[in-house]
């Protein structure tokens, strides 16, 4: 097998797509949009560039995954590190600065939260600790074969002996959502972490499994850093790593069907394209890739749906005169109201770098506000009732532009554009099924899929573990292309930063 065809240029597709590229493989990306990402793409409207969906980069820390992606693919992110990851923005009216630095986050939880909430911290350090360790070290999850069981245990091996006395506490936090480690804390505390919980696990701690729970609340010290241009770059550079590696990533080819059987795979596009492989990876969620691969699709992905519990995101994106913003304006936000949260009643807020003439015109900043948001009741209005769905459009974006103004008090009357965004568009312009986004909620740690569907059939993106995040994404697209160049008959390329180090 030499061919292989990505279907979707999201972060996970094309880190597959460049690592198979570099090991010598015949690669193809068709993406039906005009520019790469996915979810985490920046789009151009009236003067502005505004990140579409994800906006807060991690993993670029010494040694982090995005930095040995880079070393690996010889890519030069166009990243600046961080010094506050966000400003969370409590309902009492205090607000918590969530430092990247490690004595400074730890003297702001104390002033936040107290002495009786250190425990937790220290649990959810040492814990993300270890698991962020497993999945650097490419831990296939859930395993699929036996060599991926022994992969599994070598990198368990390894976690328990740098931290021996957690392993029967890892177990036990495996079974129990993240909410039992916080009894008896304060509710400043439970809502500031139910917070960053729905933003990276989709699920607040009364459901979000306690393991993955503890490594989503370690991502601000994963090496968060603001991307010149809009988080779109780190996708464009990944399209040209591609290509420098001899691949080829197509824009506007809209896959419209893929036949496949036991051998060759064929690719039909809308634009009536046609591509013959060895093997597709789908850069798409399970429903996705089964409806395009129709009846005789694996019976593991025929019957795959979209979760009840899934979200959608509503977002507002907002020109704004930068001049309002004081210099040491952090660009993250994250303003919690009443709950539930969701629904605007709790708000994510991402400015672009004030001297970033790409995002804005001169004095502007380009501003993404987004709110999870219920799927179901925007495609009723929109299939039934379209004048209230726009309606709705309309109190949605109110509620989200005053919530917002917790953080930036001016921002109505400052605000040079506004547009906002639905679950519809979501699906108009990423083509994900009624615009679910931010994957699983992680209740489970079996939710999320092993990315082999079949012989020749693979799965990546925020479907499989890590799950959602771009750090995460670029994770499980690591994991994809080491399992496709290993079912080649021929000696694997193993990623030089998945190697163990000299001092390991």
């Amino acid at each position: 097998m030499n061919r292989v065809v990505v279907i979707g240029a999201g972060i996970g597709g094309l880190t597959t797509a460049a690592l198979l590229a570099k090991a010598g493989l015949d690669v193809t990306v068709l993406e039906a949009h005009v520019y790469p990402g996915g979810c985490a793409g920046t789009f151009y409207h009236q003067g502005y560039r505004f990140d579409a969906g994800a906006t807060l980069a991690a993993g670029f820390e010494p040694g982090g995954g995005m930095t040995r992606l880079a070393e690996t693919l010889g890519i030069t992110w166009p990243v600046e590190p961080a010094e506050i990851a966000m400003a969370a923005h409590l309902p009492d009216g205090s607000a918590v600065t969530r430092w990247t630095d490690p004595a400074r986050w730890l003297m702001e939880r104390e002033r936040s939260f107290g002495p009786a909430a250190e425990p937790f911290w220290r649990w959810q350090e040492e814990t993300a600790a270890a698991l962020w360790d497993m999945a650097l070290r490419g831990a296939p999850w859930p395993p699929q074969t036996v060599g991926e069981v022994g992969k599994l245990a070598g990198a368990g091996l390894h976690m328990a002996g740098r931290a021996p006395l957690r392993m029967p506490w890892l177990a036990l936090d495996a079974l129990r959502p993240l909410g039992a480690l916080l009894h008896g804390q304060s509710e400043n505390l439970r809502r500031y972490v139910d917070g960053q919980l729905l933003i990276a696990a989709q699920a607040t701690s009364s459901r979000a499994n306690a393991l993955y729970g503890a490594a989503a609340l370690d991502m601000p010290r994963r090496g968060v850093a603001h991307v010149r241009g809009g988080i779109g770059k780190l996708a464009e550079a990944l399209v040209d790593a591609v290509r420098r590696q001899g691949g080829q990533v197509l824009f506007r080819q809209s896959v419209t069907r893929v036949s496949a059987n036991n051998g060759t795979k064929f690719i039909e596009t809308s634009k009536g394209a046609a591509f013959e492989t060895d093997a597709v990876v789908f850069n798409l969620p399970p429903w996705d890739a089964a409806a395009l691969l129709g009846q005789p699709a694996p019976a593991r992905i025929r019957t795959a749906e979209l979760p009840p519990d899934g979200w959608g995101a509503f977002m507002v994106y907002v020109g704004l005169d930068g001049s309002i913003l004081p210099a040491d304006f952090p660009l993250h936000h994250q303003v919690l109201g009443r709950e539930p949260l969701g629904e605007g009643n709790s708000v994510f807020l991402s400015l672009s770098l004030p001297d970033d003439a790409a995002r804005s015109p001169a004095g502007h900043r380009a501003l993404t506000v987004s709110t999870h948001t219920n799927l179901r009741p925007w495609w009723a209005l929109f299939e039934h009732d379209r004048d209230a769905y726009e309606a709705r459009k309309a109190e949605y974006a109110g509620r989200v532009l005053d919530a917002a103004q917790v953080a930036i008090p001016r921002l109505r009357s400052t605000a040079r554009l506004v547009l906002p965004g639905t679950p519809v568009t979501f699906q108009r312009f990423t083509q994900r099924s009624r615009g679910w986004v931010g994957g699983f909620p992680q209740t489970s740690l079996f939710r999320a899929w092993a990315p082999k569907l079949g012989n020749g059939l693979w799965l990546v993106g925020d479907s499989i573990f890590p799950g959602p995040s771009v750090l995460a994404a670029a994770l499980g697209g690591t994991r994809v292309a080491h399992a496709v160049q290993g079912s080649i008959p021929r000696r694997p390329v193993v990623p030089a930063w998945m190697l163990p180090t000299s001092n390991e």
